[in-house]
């Protein structure tokens, strides 16, 4: 689904991140559901240094990316934003009650109680590897990480996704796990290895992955040194 810049939703996201960063910005969270609902949506680039200014604080409070915004409602966080737009559109979740708050709970459980142990990993192996605390801290880190993907592995079982049928919480479970493709971790577990592999499959994320990316290319040289300055 190619970007209209009429459409009333409108996504924020980095003009330019470093390539070790590129297609795990959360961005591409709001742009994969957006593509699975066929919601049409424009992007508005912003750099760090805007990121952090004022103006984009009024939206996100925290000086992060991505924020919403389709008209009527104005809000941020990758997992809210996920479940505005899944609400918007159809395909994404249940009209049942019951199914719709399994959904719900399976984003929040991505986001609380599997996503700050991985970023844990992830920031001791990409970010503080040569710091003197870090050989000792990982062992550590590293056991509660496979303490939360063995319980994972244990509720998924055999099934293709989360709760039967593909919705957000698995769309954000898959964001979530995505983030250890470095580390091999999910080798070890590989009922986990091919849920990811299902997600990333899906047209709808290759879409967004796309655009996410094609984001990088598209920008100027210039555009892309005043943001990482």
């Amino acid at each position: 689904m190619p970007l209209d810049p009429t459409a009333a939703i409108e996504i924020t996201g980095y003009v330019w991140v470093p390539d070790f960063a590129r297609g795990f910005v959360r961005d591409t969270r709001a742009r994969w559901a957006l593509e699975e609902v066929g919601l049409p949506y424009r992007m508005r680039l912003v750099d760090f240094a805007e990121a952090k200014g004022k103006g984009h604080r009024a939206l996100q409070p925290f000086g992060q990316i991505p924020t919403y915004s389709d008209g009527e409602v104005e809000i941020f966080e990758s997992g809210a934003i996920a479940i505005r737009i899944a609400e918007q559109g159809s395909g994404l979740i249940p009209t049942d009650p019951n199914g719709r708050a399994r959904a719900i709970q399976w984003v929040i459980a991505a986001l609380n109680s599997v996503e700050p142990f991985l970023l844990q990993l992830v920031f001791i192996d990409m970010f503080e590897a040569d710091k003197p605390w870090s050989a000792g801290r990982r062992p550590g880190v590293l056991e509660m990480v496979r303490s939360r993907l063995h319980d994972l592995s244990a509720a998924l079982g055999d099934k293709e996704w989360l709760d039967g049928k593909f919705s957000v919480g698995d769309l954000m479970m898959v964001s979530v796990l995505r983030q250890l493709h470095y580390s091999r971790l999910l080798d070890d577990y590989p009922n986990l290895a091919a849920f990811v592999a299902r997600g990333e499959a899906r047209p709808a994320f290759r879409q967004a992955l796309a655009d996410h990316l094609a984001t990088f290319d598209n920008q100027p040289r210039q555009a892309q040194e005043r943001a990482a300055s």
